[in-house]
């Protein structure tokens, strides 16, 4: 494992930070990968529990995730470039979207309690409740948003 520089996050912007530092701000809760309803006439951005068909739904990570785009085209590169144009549906308590926004990481963050359990353990993931997107029809969507957004 490459070693990251102390408390990188605090100090270095986000289009400075090397790849593993970049890959390093994710804790893992897998909020990103729930499939999302979008309203064109209002923008608003929904949340479901229907989770793309590669999210491992104990780990909440990808699993293909060198290689997602071969599986899901439209699977987002996050990027620091594409970062502003995707920020408002990311999950409010995402590093990326919180640094961006020049705030801090929540203390359950595994950068900071140095636990890669941490998430999870604090109820920050979806970890066990979610539907793969195979087992319903996406004109059933709407029945699996989740009330409070994450």
């Amino acid at each position: 494992m490459t070693k990251l520089r102390a408390r990188f996050w605090e100090t270095v912007p986000l289009a400075k930070m090397t790849a593993p530092e970049w890959e390093a701000l994710c804790d893992g809760c897998g909020k990103c990968c729930l499939n999302k309803i979008e309203y064109e006439d209002t923008g608003e951005v929904e949340y479901t529990r229907v989770a793309c068909r590669l999210l491992d739904g104990e780990t909440c990570r990808c699993t293909q995730y060198d290689i997602r785009h071969q599986f899901v085209p439209d699977c987002v590169r996050l990027t620091p470039k594409s970062l502003p144009k995707i920020a408002y549906w990311m999950p409010k308590t995402c590093a990326y979207r919180l640094l961006w926004a020049g705030e801090a990481l929540p203390d359950w963050h595994p950068l900071v309690t140095g636990d890669p359990e941490s998430t999870h353990a604090s109820g920050n993931s979806v970890r066990g409740w979610t539907v793969p997107e195979f087992e319903v029809d996406e004109d059933d969507w709407e029945d699996y948003i989740i009330e409070e957004t994450p």
